[in-house]
């Protein structure tokens, strides 16, 4: 497992540079009006995970308190180039997701965005994520899953025997399940894009 976690940090750390001029179509059409409803959520003290280069810094709220890890450097350090640019004050570091540097109940509100289709162990990142959030915390997530549509359901899984063992993104994956089975009430959620896009908003029980 952690030779092949290496190899997906290398992947990362390859992909910072260039990361924002090949998603920006995909931004523009399906991925901005996500990150909205998500970071539009957030409240108080909150843990941004897998911030790559700083996407959603733009669309939290201005009283927001932010940090953010991710396990590539390279994308750190591009989104510690964004937080400059924009004036905005965020504490980021390196960090595994599945093994948070922070003290349980330390969050009032934890994001993810587009990254848990990425992660070797999902269960084990939510499981964190849960852990590091105050009773009555708010964990929001949005990411690609398996189509409702299911034509499009069908390609999402012959993409997953190519990208899978190639850079470990699951286009098939569903956290909601998962979340069902935790110490976590779903408060509100919605999919489109044929279904292939969900968004979650769940709160941590007191």
């Amino acid at each position: 497992m952690a030779r092949r976690i290496e190899k997906l940090i290398r992947f990362w750390d390859r992909q910072a540079a260039t990361y924002d001029a090949k998603t920006r179509r995909a931004e523009r059409r399906l991925l901005a009006a996500s990150r909205r409803w998500v970071c539009g959520r957030a409240r108080g003290v909150t843990l941004e995970i897998a911030v790559g280069t700083g996407a959603n810094f733009q669309y939290y709220p201005a009283n927001v308190d932010l940090a953010g890890v991710d396990w590539s450097a390279a994308m750190v350090a591009a989104a510690t180039a964004r937080t400059v640019e924009s004036g905005r004050e965020i504490q980021l570091r390196q960090a595994d997701a599945a093994a948070l540097p922070f003290a349980s109940q330390s969050f009032d509100a934890v994001v993810c965005t587009f990254a848990l289709c990425c992660v070797p162990d999902e269960r084990a990142v939510l499981a964190e994520a849960i852990r590091v959030l105050r009773p009555g915390g708010d964990l929001l997530l949005a990411d690609h899953v398996a189509a409702t549509f299911w034509p499009l359901r069908i390609v999402q899984h012959l993409a997953d025997l190519v990208s899978v063992p190639l850079v470990g993104e699951h286009y098939t994956r569903r956290p909601r399940p998962i979340l069902e089975q935790m110490d976590i009430e779903i408060v509100d959620g919605q999919r489109h894009s044929l279904g292939a896009i969900e968004h979650i908003h769940a709160r941590k029980r007191k």
